[in-house]
């Protein structure tokens, strides 16, 4: 088998041995579009996915975030080092918890949520990706806790996946969701929460 494999690479080698350098062009799926089309364009498919999707301007984020956690009754709920320091504030200080010193998982396990910034999201395909950086805290944090409170700036969104690759640094622990953790056994049973948070909120911030 591994002589025909080396006999075929070796034909097609020959075969092309003369043929020019083609540039492969890759503007259509690299090209740039307008900031508020990405952040509609995100804002569809992160929706798909189940999750819950509020598009506001920066000055009625801190409303939002007190809205959603009220709505949800929220108790106690994980605040990252970093995070925005208005985004922090409308959090109710008796529901703050801090990852310093590091939280157990079963203290995890028991938060209401965590609320995060993010590192870059991906308009075409409604990913959004997490590297650890200030606002994010660990992965361990949003693996855990069953809710997920995701604010993202609409700067921060980029048309496509290579557009995010490029923008990240690949030596950073990066985790990509793309909606809340979902799974299907072999019958198809879609169960959530399995992975990480069953339920995925969403707040894509403006200028």
């Amino acid at each position: 088998m591994s002589g025909s494999r080396e006999r075929i690479l070796a034909r097609v080698r020959a075969a092309v041995r003369d043929a020019p350098e083609v540039e492969i062009p890759r503007a259509h799926h690299t090209a740039g579009s307008p900031e508020g089309a990405a952040a509609e364009r995100f804002a569809e498919r992160v929706g798909d996915y189940r999750a819950s999707v509020h598009i506001a301007p920066e000055a009625d984020a801190p409303a939002l975030i007190a809205e959603a956690l009220d709505r949800r009754g929220v108790r106690r709920i994980v605040v990252p080092g970093g995070l925005d320091a208005e985004w922090a504030a409308a959090v109710p200080a008796a529901a703050v918890l801090r990852d310093e010193p590091p939280l157990a998982a079963s203290a995890l396990d028991v938060a209401d949520g965590v609320i995060t910034g993010c590192a870059v999201a991906v308009a075409e395909t409604g990913t959004i990706v997490l590297d650890a950086g200030p606002g994010q805290g660990r992965r361990a944090l949003t693996l855990i806790p069953d809710y997920h409170l995701c604010l993202v700036r609409a700067a921060q969104i980029v048309p496509g996946v290579p557009e995010a690759i490029a923008a990240l640094d690949p030596a950073r622990p990066l985790t990509w969701i793309s909606g809340p953790s979902a799974t299907s056994d072999i019958e198809l049973d879609r169960v959530e929460g399995v992975h990480g948070p069953r339920t995925l909120e969403v707040v894509i911030v403006t200028q």
